[in-house]
């Protein structure tokens, strides 16, 4: 059976291993460590440190198993967590793909639809009193906040663009643009309900990019949902 690694820049035979031997153990001592990894403690130790230093490894306090002094304890950090292989992705574009062919469509586009409803005060609030550039830098940093890498520029013509380098959802959104649909809702209801496509990542374009009417003020609320 293939042997599961930690995946990143920079990470050696020697690191990968010692991260797979930490994500098998648990918090673990140097000893433990080198029942895994034949090497010398204070070459175990430099590695650890360097782990360390890239935010990949941490002390978790010590150990005392003796007379000696006690045992540092070394964990994994989330960012080395992120590095062993992640199906998230694909498991939910399989799920949303079954639920579409199932006569899940509906529940798929209610659960969207809420997701988005959750924030709009929130969003609305944020925005008020701004305007022009400064309302379309504030969507961008929402936008941002959610994964997205969203950023606003001044276009050619002087009126504000939106620009989205990134979509954290683009497994799910390969799947079913429900996604896309109602996000793009929500920032249309948020920068007064008219833009205008510029680009769109879907056709091989570097960014999705929305051109942005100058002058919009902040629209109305829809009306509250009946529940």
């Amino acid at each position: 059976m293939a042997a599961v690694e930690a995946k990143g820049p920079g990470l050696g035979a020697t690191r990968r291993a010692l991260l797979a031997a930490l994500k098998r153990r648990g918090p673990s001592a140097l000893a433990d460590l080198r029942a895994d990894l034949p090497l010398a403690p204070a070459t175990l130790r430099e590695h650890l440190l360097a782990l360390a230093r890239e935010g990949l490894v941490a002390r978790h306090g010590t150990r005392k198993t003796g007379r000696g002094r006690p045992e540092v304890i070394w964990v994994l950090t989330p960012a080395a967590e992120g590095l062993f292989p992640q199906r998230d992705g694909a498991v939910l574009h399989e799920l949303v793909t079954w639920m579409g062919a199932h006569g899940g469509a509906e529940l798929l586009g209610e659960f969207f639809e809420g997701r988005v409803s959750t924030r709009r005060q929130a969003a609305r609030n944020r925005l008020a009193r701004k305007k022009g550039l400064r309302r379309v830098a504030e969507v961008a940093r929402m936008l941002s906040e959610e994964g997205y890498l969203a950023e606003a520029v001044p276009g050619s013509d002087g009126a504000p663009v939106l620009q989205i380098f990134h979509c954290p959802v683009k497994d799910l959104v390969a799947a079913t643009d429900l996604p896309c649909r109602t996000e793009l809702g929500l920032v249309r209801e948020l920068l007064g309900g008219t833009l205008t496509r510029l680009e769109h990542a879907a056709h091989k374009q570097r960014t999705c990019s929305y051109g942005v009417p100058r002058g919009r003020g902040t629209p109305p609320l829809p009306p509250p949902t009946a529940t």
